[in-house]
């Protein structure tokens, strides 16, 4: 079976991922793209396969519908409303929760018994609305099908505000944002290293506070600037992509079913071939604990907000 992967919503997000999977040595063989607007994404499959001559990779790029999910290993969903200037990510929630049921919907109809990748905000919310349709086909359908990108892109975020701040390779960066996709989003910095080594060792208490606003706030400052964020998210989805289609046993900071509280929220996760494997659960301070508490209630009020 071929490293198949149909992407649904050729936007500014959708558009970037797509790019980035030529340009990252992604291990996806096709990729078949799908919009409500069917032009859009055609362009977008043209403006893509003129690339290949220079391109890295190699990949069958195509237009299609929901009976290419079929045989299809990932599903991919960025479609719907982007979020404005000023704007929270809760304020999508309504009208993205019904286009992504809609897309589940056809999905499904279609026979796909792949991983769903998520990428639609408010995320956390948008995933396990994805996963409760799946169980109300299926009681038995895993959890660990079903991924939202999460705080990948925080995390992202974080290292490189850290490596730019010690002068390190952000790689040699070790630290997480965990919980909410959103404002209530937090690092752990107990867990934080350089090396094997406590980041408090390199950095005060106001810079790491510092740090920490800089990231959660930075996509409303992209949004005031440009309007949208897509190269980032882009870049993060080809990386948990590969992670599936190379049963890379990664790493990731994604959005994933937490069955005690039973919603989906950002931890390290280890991704394979089967979505996730396994959730880390960090060693959290008394305080760091107080503050996944607060995500998961930020998320649930969220939630009962439709």
């Amino acid at each position: 079976m071929k490293n198949k992967v149909v992407l649904i919503g050729a936007g500014n997000v959708g558009s970037s991922y797509a790019y980035a999977l030529l340009n990252q040595r992604s291990l996806v063989e096709e990729l078949v793209i799908i919009d409500v607007n069917n032009d859009k994404a055609l362009g977008e499959v043209m403006d893509l396969n003129h690339s290949l001559a220079f391109a890295p990779s190699k990949i069958k790029i195509k237009v299609g519908n929901y009976k290419d999910v079929l045989d299809a290993k990932i599903v991919c969903i960025s479609a719907g409303i982007n979020q404005k200037v000023g704007e929270r990510r809760t304020n999508l929630l309504e009208t993205n929760k019904k286009i992504v049921i809609d897309i589940v919907e056809n999905v499904t109809k279609n026979k796909f018994q792949g991983i769903f990748l998520i990428a639609t905000n408010p995320l956390d919310i948008i995933t396990k609305t994805v996963y409760d349709y799946l169980k109300k086909i299926d009681i038995n359908v895993k959890a660990n099908r079903v991924i939202g990108s999460g705080t990948s892109l925080d995390t992202s975020r974080l290292r490189y505000l850290i490596g730019e701040r010690l002068e390190i390779n952000p790689k040699n960066v070790h630290a997480y944002i965990i919980g909410e996709h959103g404002d209530s989003e937090f690092v752990p910095w107990s867990n934080a290293t350089i090396g094997n080594v406590s980041i408090k060792n390199y950095l005060t208490e106001e810079e790491l506070d510092n740090i920490y606003i800089n990231v959660r706030d930075a996509a409303y400052k992209i949004i005031e600037k440009k309007g949208f964020t897509n190269f980032g998210i882009g870049i993060c989805l080809v990386k948990i992509t590969n992670a599936i289609l190379g049963d890379e046993n990664s790493v990731i900071t994604v959005s994933c079913y937490n069955k005690e509280h039973n919603l989906f929220i950002s931890q390290p996760a280890i991704i394979n071939k089967d979505g996730v494997k396994d959730i880390i659960n960090l060693e959290l301070t008394e305080n760091e604990k107080k503050l996944f508490l607060n995500s998961i209630a930020t998320i649930k009020n969220n939630s009962s907000k439709e």
